[in-house]
């Protein structure tokens, strides 16, 4: 008669604390679920049943939130077994235009920059973002803008903001060429450079460092110009159109 080896079962179950970055449905009442997890890096999983009323999921895995889940490891996709709220921050950024735009860039930024492999700083940067923004604590652009930025570096393409990308003069460049990775002097800077004022490179190294003394007090055309920046940057590097900053 077969027995169960309930050893060989257990090695695999997992557990791990995910932030929902996306879904989509699968079949009648089935949804994957891509997550960023702080132990495994991404995962994507099948929640069984999500999708009905008797869900024992309720709203759990739905983009934002902060889940621990138990996972049972499948052949293509992994299977969620349970999940239990962390930080329910869905509801707050949803019933928020601009926090909810501003979180979709995150989330989206995110699920591009992050692999099957561990990152737990990315995962604490996203964490961060996204409970800053469910708590109103900045501009939500600002939040969006400063997760860039930090995501980039903590992934190895930082804006280089304190010295020259071409010769590496250190100094408070107002040149910048965002398709080279950061200022330039004035000896150095191309054809097509962008001038930035003094406020939004005060701006974009505040935002790189988390500095939010300074971010808050920023005007209006400086965040403005900055957007820009950030947004260009990040594509740039990714090689890919963000869907959301549309």
């Amino acid at each position: 008669m077969y027995a169960p080896d309930s050893h060989n079962d257990d090695m695999r179950l997992y557990e791990d604390e995910i932030i929902v970055l996306r879904t989509m449905k699968l079949g009648e009442a089935d949804r994957i679920i891509t997550a960023l997890g702080r132990s495994h890096g991404k995962i994507r999983a099948v929640a069984k049943g999500v999708r009905k009323p008797t869900s024992r999921f309720g709203g759990r895995l739905e983009p934002f939130m902060v889940v621990t889940c138990q996972f049972r490891k499948g052949r293509s996709l992994d299977i969620i077994s349970s999940a239990v709220t962390s930080r329910p921050y869905a509801a707050a950024i949803a019933r928020d235009y601009g926090r909810f735009r501003a979180g979709t860039v995150v989330l989206e930024t995110a699920d591009r920059l992050s692999q099957a492999e561990p990152s737990l700083s990315l995962y604490l940067l996203l964490r961060g973002a996204v409970g800053a923004l469910a708590r109103g604590a900045h501009d939500p652009e600002l939040i969006r803008d400063s997760f860039t930025l930090r995501a980039l570096a903590a992934a190895g393409w930082g804006l280089e903001l304190s010295r020259c990308v071409q010769c590496g003069a250190e100094g408070e460049w107002l040149m910048l060429a965002p398709l080279l990775g950061g200022v330039l002097c004035d000896t150095c800077r191309p054809a097509g450079a962008l001038s930035l004022s003094g406020g939004s490179r005060d701006l974009l190294v505040a935002l790189a460092s988390g500095n939010w003394d300074v971010a808050d007090e920023s005007v209006p055309a400086d965040r403005l110009v900055v957007s820009g920046i950030v947004a260009t940057y990040l594509q740039n590097v990714i090689e890919h159109r963000i869907n959301s900053l549309g």
